[in-house]
């Protein structure tokens, strides 16, 4: 699904520069311990979280996050923007919350990113 379509799904306000909105996402996930998302994240994921420091996208870069999605209207500050831009990761703000946005997401065909553990 293209990081165009997840936008307006979620009725999202992109806040960075670097978003490439024709991107290929591969699927989802919501986390807002970034351990969680180094662990069982998966990449080229949309991810949905309501943590706003630097360390997403530090994580998101780590991870090949193909984009951050931030909670409830959730702004970061404009460090962590630069940041973003710094390093090519979208960011993105949604009015609804992590489950909402999980919901649309998923009905619209998004699937799960996140690693299963046996």
């Amino acid at each position: 699904m293209k990081l165009r379509t997840i936008v307006e799904l979620i009725e999202g306000q992109v806040l960075s520069e670097a978003a490439d909105l024709d991107r290929e996402v591969q699927g989802g996930c919501g986390a807002d311990l970034m351990s969680d998302v180094l662990a069982y994240s998966l990449s080229n994921a949309v991810l949905l979280t309501g943590l706003c420091n630097p360390q997403v996208v530090r994580t998101a870069q780590i991870a090949d996050v193909a984009a951050v999605v931030f909670v409830r209207g959730k702004r970061p500050p404009n460090g962590t923007i630069d940041l973003a831009n710094q390093e090519g990761i979208p960011l993105v703000s949604s009015p609804y919350g992590m489950f909402e946005i999980a919901g649309r997401l998923y009905h619209a065909g998004l699937p799960s990113c996140e690693a299963c553990l046996d």
